[in-house]
């Protein structure tokens, strides 16, 4: 099995995330080839809480120039973890 810290990137920080948090909804960024079953196990070790619901999304690289050389930035994949009612909420800044 892989490390659970490979297969989690970092969290993504938003407006939007931040209100999703009230409903103990999470959103990471994810390796490219990690499946449900393995973001739920990582969330699960790395910050010791319970999944509920798994959702990823797969966004595309955009085309990007500079001068005369181009090319495509990097595919990422986006996953937003729902927790359960009675598991603990993740801290991502410390007050």
């Amino acid at each position: 099995m892989k490390d659970p810290r490979d297969i989690i990137k970092r969290p993504v920080i938003t407006e939007r995330t931040t209100d999703l948090m009230a409903e103990k909804k999470y959103t990471f960024d994810v390796d490219v080839k990690a499946n449900k079953t393995e973001v739920k196990d990582a969330i699960e070790q790395i910050f010791g809480v319970k999944v509920e619901q798994v959702n990823v999304m797969n966004y595309k690289g955009k085309f990007k120039r500079m001068g005369r050389h181009s090319g495509y930035t990097n595919r990422r994949r986006k996953a937003i973890v729902k927790l359960t009612a009675d598991s603990k909420e993740i801290e991502f800044f410390e007050v």
